[in-house]
């Protein structure tokens, strides 16, 4: 039964909501006057099909994200509106990897609601002056939008959270999908207001926008898109719970190039487009890369970094030269450790403070010598989850406070207030250690911040009287379920709920000599410096750059509705292969010959049932009783199961394991090749073979008579995929010196006699027919798979040899709109049937006589 998501966003909502209008038109690349629109811009061309760009730009780059990085209040005097960049905002810091002749665009919302009757004034005063394009959502949209769908269903499930009950999460609301996904259209048709798509590149970031790119690439079907997912991506045993789990992997899809901070992530969505969409994927020259109808999709991995110069100009002030004194002197002879965290359920405050306790416990010698500082940032989100952590957080730090205070020593110091960054960096530079005990975070930037704050500047040890060569240390004691953990190799890696092991982990980062203190630090120190998020936007922007050079050298067609839509991307000469086309090639032409695989081609690959329909045996008939025709199937499948199915069929071709046997008629002989007549090999095949499939459950070996498949369709994807690539590897080791080809195809793994394809049957019979002095004028091939592909490349090998008069037309058609070395494409195996069809009504046949002077198979191959 099919799922109720929601593939069709005409479906989604009633009334036009979520309509397509014609979106406006671009804003020209050199606006002279703002806001004036040039009607050069092509307006109301669909998509980017036209070669022509514009030359002499300054290059551009859009930047979408849920959040501008401006800050906005009012005036409290003239009550007007005043904007200033975020200069924290990550949005605002990448551009330090562009060019300095980048253009950068800016899309996204505020952080503040302004009124309709404004919303005009303020949209020009940010284009004029910050280079931003503002969506204004309505306030009931915005709040179902982000605190709905985004907080309360995305968040939770991509940080492992499942609505199992009412009171743990909430449950899926189509009501707040709907918002969600009409939000990721208001913001694409702002991105369409602004976009050069021949020329601009587009990025989008994180979880608010997942459907965006479906958007953009309906409007441009060839849009360089990149997109980055800045929080983690479960498990498929996570993902798949979400009801639109297929409509928003669809969406990412429609990106050229996806980015994660660890392979984990990446693997985890690699995993979900396999279980869920079918796709494989595979490393191409060192890029992950994932083929979606032709297009392929490159999957990024890179860790964010932090801005450098920002941190060290907070470290230059005096204000953060003040504060270190004064903390210095506050925790004088004490060992600082230090947490930095939003309060939220996934931080592991309560933990971590729970392993200071047993640390404490543990180790007498360390009371009134160790203190944690742990500054709570203000939730970003709010509910009775929130509250509970709060609530927890300071009942541990209460009771361990009651416990080990004395006169001048408090061990757990909350700072729950907003705290400026002059201050938090002074923290950072005393602490002794910084612990992140996260159960589940996308990056994290405070180890980062806390090893640059540690290394110091030279400004700051003169402020403080320091010497500029004393050796610097730091020690990190980070969750592994963090994203900045696996770049971190000098840190103490720690499993938060582990209580015991945390407790441990910081008296070995507080015992440690120094001397091993510096040696981590200057690794770690080096890492960060030079993986700045400048390093971060340039090789994210050189990716995405590098996945679409290409997409000009092929034909696109867009199809699908809503949010199903997709991109086809094929070679210019691709087209899909009509009837009336070939049959009036087949009118015209007198020696035809038709090779027709049979799996996915005749009969469909799903079908339960593998016996041809009574309507394909009548059309084969059609084709094969015309005398100007000679008709084949060529198949990887048995000679028994073929001419079983086939018994009808008197003056039909057969041929059984990609071309092994060979039978002309059905009065014919089967005719085995003797290009590898030595099957010794299968022998050590088998218990190779027999292995695998005891350890994978759901697979199976098929034996022929010249060949073993070994066959995971019906296992775990991952596991099946991961087990096929092995046995290929043991396979082509084991038979190295053995006349005997191992291929790789879909969930399959196959050994056959070397030499043995079925482009040499192919071959076989058209060089047959010249031999005969009936030079074929007309060939159609069709097949679905890779082994088809050999056929295709056969013929046209074959049709341009000397010995052949003139070239027949040739129509190599593969199934499915995939590359291909066929210059045609039908979508399935009712259109082959079809075609077929409109052939053998265009045939004038006649009765025949089976023919027995074809030369034999065996003689000529």
């Amino acid at each position: 039964m099919a799922s109720r998501s929601y593939a069709n966003l005409f479906d989604l909502a009633s009334g036009d909501f979520l309509d397509f209008p014609c979106p406006p038109r671009a804003l020209p690349r050199v606006m002279t006057v703002p806001g004036i629109i040039s009607d050069l811009d092509g307006y109301g061309c669909n998509d980017g099909d036209s070669d022509v760009s514009s030359s002499g730009c300054r290059e551009r780059k859009i930047i979408v994200a849920n959040m501008l990085p401006v800050q906005a209040k009012r005036d409290i005097e003239t009550a007007k509106w005043v904007f200033s960049w975020d200069e924290d905002s990550i949005l605002l810091q990448l551009k330090d990897g562009f060019s300095a002749d980048t253009e950068v665009i800016y899309v996204g919302s505020l952080k503040v609601e302004i009124d309709a009757c404004e919303q005009d004034a303020v949209a020009q005063r940010l284009l004029d002056e910050f280079n931003c394009v503002p969506t204004f959502l309505p306030h009931d949209l915005q709040k179902r939008f982000y605190l709905g769908f985004c907080k309360q269903q995305l968040w939770p499930l991509f940080h492992y959270m499942l609505p199992i009950c009412p009171d743990h999460g909430d449950r899926f609301d189509r009501i707040l999908w709907q918002a969600y996904v009409s939000a990721n259209k208001i913001f694409a048709d702002k991105v369409m207001e602004v976009i050069n798509p021949d020329d601009d590149f587009v990025w989008v970031h994180d979880y608010h926008l997942m459907v965006l790119p479906t958007f953009l690439r309906k409007r441009y079907n060839r849009v360089k898109l990149g997109f980055f997912l800045h929080s983690p991506f479960p498990s498929s045993e996570i993902y798949r719970t979400l009801p639109v789990r297929d409509e928003i992997l669809r969406g990412l899809l429609n990106s050229d190039l996806i980015g994660f901070h660890t392979f984990d992530y990446a693997r985890h969505f690699l995993s979900c487009c396999s279980r869920m969409l079918g796709l494989d994927y595979e490393s191409k020259r060192g890029h992950i890369g994932l083929d979606y109808f032709g297009r392929t999709i490159f999957i990024k991995i890179l860790p964010v970094g932090i801005h450098m110069g920002r941190l060290e100009s907070v470290l230059n002030l005096s204000s953060t030269s003040a504060k270190l004194k004064e903390v210095q002197e506050e925790f004088k002879d004490k060992k600082v450790i230090l947490g930095v965290d939003d309060m939220d359920i996934f931080k592991g405050i309560s933990l971590k403070l729970l392993a200071v306790e047993h640390l404490l416990q543990q180790n007498p010698d360390l009371q009134g010598k160790v203190v944690l500082v742990q500054i709570v940032n203000p939730a970003r989100g709010s509910g009775k989850d929130v509250q509970e952590a709060k609530n927890e957080t300071y009942s541990i730090a209460q009771r361990i406070n009651d416990t080990y205070s004395s006169n001048n020593y408090q061990p757990v110091i909350l700072i729950d207030r907003p705290v400026p960054h002059f201050e938090k960096s002074a923290y950072y530079a005393v602490a002794e250690c910084c612990i992140v005990n996260a159960v589940r975070d996308g990056m994290n930037l405070v180890p980062y911040k806390y090893i640059v704050c540690r290394q110091g500047t030279a400004q700051l040890d003169e402020a403080l009287g320091r010497k500029s060569d004393s050796p610097c240390t730091s020690m990190l004691v980070v969750s592994e379920f963090i994203g900045c953990s696996p770049s971190l190799s000098g840190a103490i890696r720690v499993n938060p709920w582990n209580i015991d092991a945390v407790a441990d982990a910081m008296y070995a980062a507080l015992t440690m000599s120094d001397s091993e203190k510096q040696l981590r630090h200057e690794k770690h120190y080096r890492y960060v410096s030079s993986h700045d998020v400048a390093y971060w936007a340039r090789s994210f922007m050189l990716d995405l750059e590098r996945a679409c050079k290409d997409h000009y050298t092929k034909r696109c067609w867009g199809f699908g509705l809503g949010l199903g839509f997709r991109v086809v991307s094929l070679s210019h000469g691709f087209r899909k292969l009509s009837v009336d086309h070939i049959v009036s090639a087949y009118k015209r032409t007198n020696r035809r010959a038709i090779f027709l695989d049979y799996d996915g081609t005749v009969v469909p690959q799903s079908s339960i049932s593998k016996n041809p329909s009574p309507e394909v045996i009548s059309v084969l008939n059609a084709l094969c009783n015309d005398p100007k025709n000679i008709v084949f199937i060529v198949s990887g499948r048995g000679k028994d199961s073929l001419s079983e199915w086939f018994t009808s069929c008197q003056m039909l071709g057969l041929a059984a394991e990609h071309g092994y046997f060979l039978r002309w008629n059905k009065d014919s002989e089967w005719e085995a090749s003797h290009l590898s007549a030595d099957l010794d090999w299968k022998k050590m095949v088998e218990p190779v073979m027999q292995l695998y499939t005891e350890s994978t459950d759901g697979s199976n070996i098929e034996v022929k008579e010249s060949a073993l498949v070994w066959h995971h369709q019906d296992a775990d994807p991952d596991f099946g995929s991961c087990q096929a690539k092995e046995l290929l590897d043991h396979l082509e080791s084991v038979l190295a010196n053995e006349p005997a080809a191992v291929t790789r195809g879909q969930h399959i793994v196959e050994v056959k006699p070397q030499g043995i394809s079925k482009g040499l049957v192919a071959e076989q019979v058209l060089m047959t027919m010249v031999n005969g002095a009936n030079p074929p004028d007309f060939v159609l091939c069709i097949g679905d798979d890779r082994s088809d592909e050999d056929m295709f490349e056969s013929i046209l090998r074959t049709v341009t040899c000397p010995s052949l008069p003139s070239a027949p037309e040739i129509f190599a058609c593969t199934v499915g709109r995939k590359p291909s070395k066929a210059k045609y494409f039908l979508d399935d195996a009712s259109d082959v049937v079809k075609l077929l069809q409109g052939l053998a009504a265009s045939s004038n046949p006649k009765p025949r006589l089976l023919a027995h002077s074809q030369v034999s198979f065996e003689s000529t191959v």
